[in-house]
C-alpha cells in the first residue's frame, strides 16, 4: 500500500524518497551545499552553484552523467537523499556553465508524495 515509483505523464519512473532512503545506491547521487537545502524543500529547482561549491558535490569527470540522467540530491551534512531529480545539463557542463538549471526537482521531502501514507 506504500508508493514505491511515480511517473509524471509520459516521462520515466522514478523511486520515492521512502524507496530510496531504504536503497540509496538506485539513482546516481549528487550533493548540494548548506545554502540550497532550504530552497530545495520548499520545491525549487537545483542550481548550477548549489552543485559546484564548497559542501556540493557532482561525480568526477570519468563518471559525468549526461542530461536527462535521473539522480538522487544529498544535502552537506546530511545521511539521506533530500530529492530526486533529472539532470538538464551533464555534470561536466554544470561545472562550466556554473550557473543556470542543474537538476529538475521530480521530488522532494515534505511534498504531496512524500506526505501519502497508503495508496
Amino acid at each position: 500500500g506504500e508508493p514505491v515509483f511515480f511517473q509524471h505523464f509520459d516521462e520515466a519512473f522514478f523511486p520515492t524518497l521512502k524507496v530510496l532512503h531504504k536503497y540509496p545506491y538506485i539513482l546516481a547521487p549528487v550533493k548540494i551545499d548548506r545554502g540550497a537545502i532550504r530552497f530545495v524543500l520548499a520545491g525549487a529547482q537545483i542550481m548550477c552553484p548549489g552543485l559546484t561549491s564548497k559542501g556540493g558535490e557532482l561525480p568526477p569527470a570519468e563518471d559525468a552523467l549526461a542530461a536527462g540522467t535521473s539522480v538522487a540530491v544529498f544535502a552537506e551534512g546530511k545521511e539521506h537523499a533530500v530529492a530526486v531529480g533529472v539532470t538538464k545539463l551533464s555534470t561536466e557542463e554544470m561545472r562550466k556553465a556554473n550557473k543556470g538549471v542543474g537538476v529538475e526537482t521530480t521530488t522532494y521531502l515534505g511534498d504531496d508524495l512524500w506526505n501519502i501514507k497508503t495508496l
